[in-house]
């Protein structure tokens, strides 16, 4: 017998296809049979310690393989051959875009992670016309993205505050901003998908084809296929932004004017909120505005409230319609009831609104502030107890125990589908609440999360009726109860596209059956 034909007949039964069970394949057989595969990328099998990290700083999970696709074949064949490989084989899939998630939730502990950002990307296309969109990868980030659509007056309609991401990895989750309560998520501005199922399979869906498999991935956290294309709406992209921030002393009056705003048929572009937790009674780094002078200014805005809130607005406007934009940002700032004193605005470009966070980015990985643990928390709160949350958690658990920016705003239920695999509370509103502490100094990693384990019990005990947005839990109870009566559904699309828990295992919700006993051949 020629000696591939033994290296392969060997392969054959470690897999488990000649009627041998595979259990714990040793390091050295899974990168054997993983080099064996005809790909047109490659694996890296050393110096994996990048792919065991991720924006959270928080987890560390070692895989025993880094895939770096050439072509989406290269994904359906490396997922085809570890389900070939059977129910005992402990070999798991994770999907990597930017790595900014929080838990560990793109890591694969002792399994393969796909490096999503090595796919090419010149199969970005954009199509302009009536119903305007765009096709790119899904390793792609939303930033270039943007820069591609621009060249035709074009952009999504919908975005994250952060634009250094993959469309594959805000897909998978939501995709929300201060464009949600007009446009939706992200997920609700898809077209078509294709998508690498558990199996291995190549599949084009969309809401008229395979539209069970469509709506299961949006929103799915991975766990039904890999996106490895997305088709995205488009609209015509305004070239300038006026960007404007105000402040209120109040939460009622704050909140009443976010829901105004959502629910008025001409309003602003973007809105957004953010707790100011007042610790020195001067407030100098709340503001928009590029103006040197403005700083003065803001520094001459003192309270002895010790919680305040911003609101963020910006109005879409091209040059010649700078005199129209002016006379319907007056006419909506009218009806607002913040402070006078604390209006500040700006004109910037489009471009450099949406990619506002980059420029901070920039500033704190130069003083070496940005690779640090961020355990942050994602909540989404049902309009009827957002004021009781609010009171509890501003006023008494946090004080002035924060180290980073609290994200509330208020977005319609209408403008999201139902269908995806997202959970929601009930109600027409909701607010987005996001804690984004990074843990330096006194703020450790054990005080943050102390933090946010309080929060979590103070929602529960209340009957707040809160939902994790990014959702991080460690039993399947938590995981049932997060789903609700939507758990059998998501649990059935489970078993129908990824049958052996091959996908996503760093969200923790299913687990690949292990084997107990090893193979010895």
């Amino acid at each position: 017998m020629k000696q591939p034909v033994l290296q392969y007949l060997k392969l054959f039964l470690l897999l488990g296809l000649g009627g041998v069970t595979a259990m714990h394949v040793p390091k050295q057989d899974v990168s054997a049979s993983l080099g064996a595969l005809s790909l047109d990328g490659h694996f890296r099998f050393h110096d994996l310690s990048s792919a065991a990290q991720d924006f959270g700083n928080l987890s560390c999970f070692l895989p025993v393989a880094v895939l770096h696709p050439g072509s989406v074949a290269d994904i359906a064949t490396t997922v085809r051959h570890v389900f070939m490989m059977g129910e005992h084989s402990t070999l798991t899939v994770a999907a990597r875009g930017h790595g900014h998630s929080l838990y560990g939730q793109s890591q694969a502990a002792g399994g393969i992670v796909i490096r999503m950002e090595s796919l090419q990307s010149d199969s970005m296309k954009v199509h302009p016309g009536v119903s305007p969109y765009v096709d790119a990868s899904g390793g792609e980030l939303w930033i270039n993205v943007l820069n591609e659509t621009l060249k035709y007056g074009l952009a999504p309609k919908s975005w994250t505050d952060y634009l250094h991401l993959t469309i594959g990895g805000t897909l998978s989750n939501a995709g929300v901003s201060g464009q949600t309560f007009r446009h939706g998520p992200q997920i609700s501005n898809v077209k078509e998908l294709e998508i690498v199922t558990g199996r291995g399979d190549v599949v084009t869906c969309s809401p008229q084809q395979n539209s069970n498999l469509f709506h299961a991935a949006l929103g799915g956290l991975g766990q039904f296929g890999i996106i490895t294309r997305a088709r995205i709406a488009l609209e015509p992209a305004p070239q300038m932004v006026r960007w404007i921030r105000v402040l209120y002393l109040d939460f009622a009056s704050f909140t009443e004017d976010q829901e105004m705003l959502i629910s008025a048929q001409k309003t602003f572009d973007y809105i957004e909120g953010f707790v100011i937790i007042n610790k020195t009674g001067i407030l100098n780094n709340w503001r928009s505005s590029f103006n040197p002078q403005d700083a003065v200014r803001a520094s001459q805005f003192k309270t002895d409230k010790k919680v305040l809130f911003c609101l963020e607005m910006t109005k879409n406007f091209n040059p010649e319609e700078a005199d129209i934009m002016e006379q319907e940002v007056n006419a909506l700032l009218s009806q607002l009831r913040y402070t006078p004193a604390s209006l500040f605005h700006t004109d910037v470009t489009y471009m450099e609104f949406l990619d506002r966070v980059h420029s901070s980015e920039l500033k704190l990985r130069a003083k070496g502030l940005w690779e640090v643990p961020h355990p942050w928390l994602n909540l989404i709160i049902p309009r009827s107890t957002i004021h009781k949350f609010a009171t509890e958690v501003f006023e008494k658990i946090l004080k002035d125990n924060n180290n980073g920016p609290i994200l509330i705003y208020p977005v319609n239920k209408s403008r999201w589908d139902n269908r995806t695999s997202v959970v929601i509370p009930d109600g027409e509103v909701f607010y987005l609440v996001g804690f984004l502490p990074s843990a330096l100094g006194p703020y450790s990693i054990e005080h943050t999360l102390n933090l946010n384990r309080k929060i979590i019990e103070f929602c529960n005990e209340a009957s707040i009726g809160v939902k994790q947005y990014l959702p991080n839990y460690t039993t399947e109870a938590e995981w049932k109860a997060h789903y609700g009566a939507r758990w059998d559904t998501f649990q059935q699309r489970k078993n129908t596209y990824d049958p052996l828990a091959i996908l996503a295992p760093g969200q923790g919700i299913f687990q690949k059956a292990s084997a107990s006993l090893p193979l010895s051949l």
